[in-house]
């Protein structure tokens, strides 16, 4: 019987519990220990499958193994009983005859609770079904289940639970396993790449004193023996920047990042991002990186590089769309917007297409907005979102032919954002500039805006080389290839709201 149909019965979950804590008991009494320390397994199920698939129904074979997973389903047919036996990588058939085992271990396994992990001896078969099986020989229990398995058919139905309880979610799920494989894959495929390109792999602190690196609010906290105010990192950026300084040239981290900012279907206070910096490159060097690394983690995780973007299939090596933001913003309203013209008319342009603005916003935040309301839900197929103003990127290069925009893009596919990109600006002077314009910024109230960071700009006036950089949102990017709705699901434990008591 299952959680939820215990729990509505009359006994209810708590009495079942109660049974399997009396029968943990009794274990113990007779000498039995119902949690042991170690089981020496053979063969994953996965590689009994993978080797013996093949078989005639009704062979029996003299291969002997070693297997461990959980009891899934269990049916005594008299002298014979046939156990659903799931580990990580596949399900087998444990198959057990009273003839061979004894009637005292028979009754032991007939009395196993489904959820308890088992460990089991024999040999490969298959019955005259044809079900791949092990002829079991002995079995030992590894952990007793106390409480019951979620509905095996139709698992955790409610999706709050499904995100509180993952690792019930996963024992039933088979798709949420799937997932988190699928993103296993793709971060593995991203290393690869980076280090088939010279990239080596480091790690930067996540407490920080100044929040820099991108436009967010961050989270605060106190470091009791220094007695001060530290930030958890709201990117990987300027620490990884300064490694380009010391004359690291190729470096990526793929690490948590974390933003005191709502909760949606597209955002979680923490989660990964991959950031790489390349020196001697400029951001069109980076873009094609970003299709590389997209490209062939598909291919890896997915086996194609064909994905479905809201329900039509588009091939992800096929060339991807360039264009600049000011341009989409424009088409959007049908006005020339450029980040040069006087803010009272921008504000205008907005005011038309009720886009909200803030009073301490410039021309180019302004536009930014506009484009966000009014162009970027149409961004369905690959595209590079190139030429950002100057105000809402304080660290990127500005453009060679525009002083008033830069050489950066942002990736949209499927109306969503999953990388960035620029060319570095790499000019101590204007970079402390950029850096007290955000300060100020603040100041007046716009909260995800930066401040001076001393230390950064202390390692550019070391020199810092021309530098293409770049950052990939990975939870968005596994929506991407799984096809899921809510980044919860692709993270393996959203952050969520305490549990009512």
């Amino acid at each position: 019987m299952s959680e939820e149909e215990l729990a509505s019965s009359a006994g209810g979950l708590e009495a079942e519990k109660t049974r399997r804590l009396a029968r943990i008991d009794e274990m113990r009494a007779a000498g039995t220990n119902p949690y042991p320390y170690r089981f020496d397994r053979t063969h994953s199920l996965a590689e009994i499958r993978a080797s013996h698939g093949h078989l005639e129904p009704g062979t029996e074979t003299e291969v002997a193994v070693a297997v461990a997973g959980r009891v899934m389903l269990s049916r005594d047919q008299g002298k014979l009983i046939f156990i659903t036996l799931q580990d990580r990588s596949d399900v087998v058939q444990l198959f057990v005859s009273k003839s061979v085992v004894g009637d005292d271990a028979f009754d032991a396994i007939n009395s196993l609770d489904l959820g308890g992990w088992v460990g089991a001896h024999g040999t490969v078969m298959t019955t005259r079904k044809g079900e791949l099986s092990i002829k079991v020989s002995s079995c030992e229990l590894l952990s007793k289940a106390v409480r019951p398995l979620p509905d095996k058919w139709h698992g955790i139905t409610d999706t709050d639970t499904r995100y509180r309880q993952r690792y019930a979610d996963l024992i039933v799920n088979e798709e949420s396993r799937r997932m988190f494989e699928v993103r296993h894959a793709m971060i593995a495929s991203f290393r690869r790449t980076l280090h088939g390109k010279g990239f080596i792999e480091v790690e930067t602190p996540v407490l920080h004193v100044e929040a820099g690196g991108a436009h967010a609010r961050p989270f605060t906290t106190h470091h009791n023996a220094l007695d001060m105010q530290l930030y958890l990192r709201i990117a990987l950026e300027l620490h990884l920047k300064r490694l380009i300084v010391g004359g690291m040239e190729r470096v990526y981290e793929i690490g948590r990042v974390f933003r005191n900012e709502g909760i949606s279907t597209r955002h979680n206070p923490e989660f990964t991002m991959m950031e790489s910096y390349q020196a001697f490159g400029d951001y069109t060097e980076t873009m094609e990186l970003t299709e590389t690394l997209i490209t062939n983690s598909a291919r890896d995780a997915l086996g194609t590089t064909v994905v479905s973007i809201n329900g039509e299939d588009f091939d992800l090596s096929t060339p991807w769309r360039r264009v600049r933001m000011i341009d989409l913003a424009s088409e959007a309203t049908g006005v020339t917007l450029h980040p040069s013209q006087p803010v009272a008319d921008v504000r205008k342009v907005a005011d038309s297409h009720s886009v909200k603005w803030e009073k301490h916003w410039g021309s180019g935040r302004i536009i930014e907005e506009i484009f966000a309301e009014l162009a970027e839900t149409n961004l369905h197929h690959p595209t590079f979102v190139t030429h950002h103003p100057v105000e809402i990127s304080p660290l990127a290069r500005t453009d060679r032919n525009d002083p008033h925009l830069t050489e950066r893009f942002e990736l949209y596919i499927g109306a969503r954002e999953l990388a960035n990109g620029y060319t570095e600006l790499n000019d101590p002077i204007e970079q402390r500039q950029r850096f007290e314009d955000e300060q100020k910024a603040k100041e007046a109230g716009d909260l995800g805006a930066g401040t001076v960071d001393e230390d950064y700009l202390r390692a550019m006036e070391y020199g810092m080389p021309p530098t293409a950089g770049l950052g990939i949102g990975i939870d968005r990017l596994v929506m991407l290839l799984s096809q899921s709705g809510s980044i919860k699901d692709v993270i393996l434990f959203p952050t969520l709201r305490p549990e009512a008591n």
